[in-house]
């Protein structure tokens, strides 16, 4: 409506009304709260097809009520799909989340029931590793069969510190100075007129602290000792082995290309290391090798064309020359046979890769290795398109073959895919789930939770090229 003068009259902003004191109708359907293409619907849909009938529940019918598996792993696969890894943590958010809400049913499962379940049920967690990638084939977004995967490692720290280890040299160290103290305060608990400790403190409770010192001490360096013994036992049998190849060689009348192998050094290194908070982690190189880290070794095997991870493991091996065969024999069965692996140096050796093509159903799988590491830097001669380099001879051995293997055009495309595909994916899992830290100590529960990631983690993949399509 306007005034005499014509100029119209002017309304102030309009705002949503926020009513924080009116009670909320939500939706009958809890799966309503989420919008219908939300991850959690898609996780929800996925754990529906799971069998569940292995999980471990109390059967005995005593007790408060369970809370269902389903919805105890699908919460669990959502939390760390969406980066929430911590047992408190999944539990507040059942409080907090929407989505999270909505998985629980509107129920907060406390945290000791959520560690609990996670801990308890490896097998039912790698079933769904299986059941996903199964999913994926069905949804015609995992291709099965002849397929190229890309393996690597990444180092996880431990759920320790490494200032919590001690090394082998100074654990013999700290026992002779524990073994001089107990001496001195015995000897001063003998002298009737000795002088006192500081308030609080008693001689025999001193003693007493020194001595369970020492003797978790004398532990680390036993079991120090008896991974050096498992150790020389595997270096011994490769000396061996290398002394009878190349008699073997000069009984034939060839010549042994290099030195004659060296005797290998036994027994414990002095800078072997022992963790009291997780012993079977390990001091491990990190990042680009510039810093050490107590961690587990976590591997993947990632398929090129969909960048599902279709196998995985995790060892205490600081390094990954002998992780090559059993990463491959990781993958799981619904990915179908492999046609081709790609690896980084630092996988290579003649017997992995021998082993592996050995292995593989009719010959089928071929091994794309870098045999010495090389920078990402290309130079301009790198660029020139070159011709395909003659074949190696009959008798090459097979670091000559792979040699040539990677300077066809073939191996330069093929391992081009590796440094796109299985890089990126520790990437995501590192930098955008967050997941740099296992929750839980000892190798099969960090074997346990690297399951669990990498299903998590294909679970959000799949969601995302399903949207796609």
């Amino acid at each position: 409506m306007g005034r005499g003068n014509g100029v119209g009259f002017c309304m102030g902003p309009r705002f949503v009304n926020i009513d924080h004191n009116t009670p909320l109708l939500l939706p009958p359907n809890l799966r309503d709260w989420v919008p219908s293409d939300h991850l959690s619907h898609f996780i929800l849909d996925a754990v529906d097809e799971l069998d569940l009938r292995q999980v471990r529940v109390n059967t005995r019918g005593t007790g408060s009520e369970q809370y269902p598996p389903s919805m105890l792993l699908s919460l669990l696969l959502y939390s760390y799909a969406t980066g929430i890894f911590s047992s408190r943590r999944i539990e507040q958010s059942t409080y907090e989340s929407v989505p999270a809400r909505m998985i629980a049913g509107d129920s907060h499962p406390d945290h000791d029931t959520l560690c609990a379940f996670r801990r308890n049920n490896l097998a039912l967690i790698n079933e769904s590793f299986v059941r996903v990638l199964e999913m994926a084939a069905e949804l015609k977004v995992l291709k099965v069969g002849q397929i190229t995967v890309a393996v690597d490692g990444t180092k996880v720290m431990a759920n320790a510190s490494k200032h919590s280890a001690v090394s082998y040299e100074r654990s013999g160290e700290l026992i002779q100075e524990l073994e001089l103290e107990v001496k001195e305060l015995m000897e001063r608990a003998e002298k009737a007129d000795s002088t006192p400790l500081e308030e609080g403190l008693s001689i025999p409770a001193e003693i007493a602290r020194r001595q369970e010192r020492k003797a978790q001490l004398a532990k680390a360096r036993v079991e120090i000792e008896a991974r050096a013994q498992a150790r020389d036992a595997l270096a011994k049998a490769e000396h061996e082995k290398k002394v009878a190849h190349r008699k073997a060689q000069e009984e034939a009348g060839q010549t042994p290309k290099g030195r004659d192998p060296k005797e290998p050094v036994t027994g414990p290194k002095p800078t072997d290391q022992y963790n009291f908070t997780d012993p079977e982690s390990r001091i491990m190189k990190a990042g680009n090798g510039d810093h050490f880290e107590q961690a587990y070794n976590a591997q993947a095997a990632v398929e090129v064309e969909s960048r599902l991870i279709v196998g995985q493991r995790v060892t205490n091996a600081p390094n990954d020359k002998e992780q090559l065969v059993p990463t491959v024999e990781a993958i799981v069965r619904a990915a179908g046979c492999v046609e081709s692996v790609l690896a980084d140096s630092g996988y290579y050796s003649e017997r992995a890769v021998e082993t592996v093509e050995s292995k593989a159903e009719a010959g089928m799988t071929q091994v794309y290795a870098a045999v010495e590491k090389t920078g990402h830097h290309r130079s301009v001669e790198d660029l020139e398109r070159k011709q395909d380099p003659e074949n190696p001879r009959a008798d090459a051995s097979t670091t000559e073959r792979m040699r040539h293997r990677m300077k066809t055009q073939k191996g330069r495309e093929k391992y081009k895919l590796r440094q796109q595909t299985v890089e990126p994916v520790f990437g995501i899992i590192k930098s955008v789930l967050g997941f740099r830290r296992f929750m839980l100590r000892g190798l099969e529960k960090a074997k346990l939770e690297w399951t669990l990631v990498s299903t998590a983690y294909n679970l959000k993949r799949l969601h995302r090229m399903v949207e796609t399509v």
